[in-house]
């Protein structure tokens, strides 16, 4: 993947996840994400409002909210899930090829398509490679990012070591697994715990 553009990664990420929910039922749309207390419908209403903000956009729903980001969010996904769960699908797939986003670093964006779609994946038990490229990338970013997440804070006196890829981080106790496992332990998602292992990973539980 090119450093300099990852939107074509984020544009081949989102269709497979749209592949991959084609067939779900009305039970498998209600499962619970690893994301707060969204369902898997919910975080696919949510990567979809984000993919069709501007950053002017994002001002004027923020300022619409009295500043106040979890309602503005929350807004944007019951927007996005109205009606049944195929017409969030096809909200969704409307936006695939979007590169517009609301304010920060582009990477966010690479995060949040890699993050929300193992958010979605990873409860329904559907399997996924991600690029591994890609994933290094999102963790060389988390790693010194407490923005929203706080994974540099999670992360601060431990080292991470993917199993899979040529990508390690910081210095202390270790914690080693698949690079995706990290990232999704690094931004807070304790099921991704059970992938790890080390001495480190105690401490990491510790600050789910």
């Amino acid at each position: 993947m090119p450093s300099s553009d990852p939107w074509p990664t984020i544009h081949a990420e989102r269709k497979a996840l749209a592949g991959d929910l084609e067939s779900l039922t009305d039970t498998q749309w209600a499962t619970p994400s690893l994301c707060g207390d969204w369902t898997v419908r919910q975080v696919l209403g949510h990567m979809a409002a984000a993919a069709r903000t501007t950053q002017g956009g994002f001002l004027g729903k923020m300022i619409a909210a009295g500043f106040r980001f979890n309602a503005m969010s929350e807004k944007d996904v019951a927007r996005e899930t109205q009606g049944p769960p195929s017409e969030t699908l096809a909200r969704f797939k409307e936006q695939v090829n979007s590169s517009k986003h609301p304010p920060g670093p582009v990477d966010t964006w690479l995060g949040e398509a890699l993050v929300h779609s193992e958010d979605i994946r990873r409860p329904l038990g559907i399997s996924h490679s991600y690029p591994v490229g890609a994933v290094t990338r999102v963790a060389d970013f988390y790693k010194g990012s407490n923005l929203l997440i706080g994974s540099k804070k999670r992360i601060d006196g431990l080292k991470l070591q993917a199993t899979d890829a040529d990508w390690s981080t910081g210095d202390g106790p270790e914690v080693a697994g698949p690079a995706m496992s990290l990232v999704m332990a690094m931004t807070g998602r304790q099921a991704a715990l059970d992938d790890l292992s080390g001495e480190g990973v105690g401490t990491l539980k510790s600050r789910m």
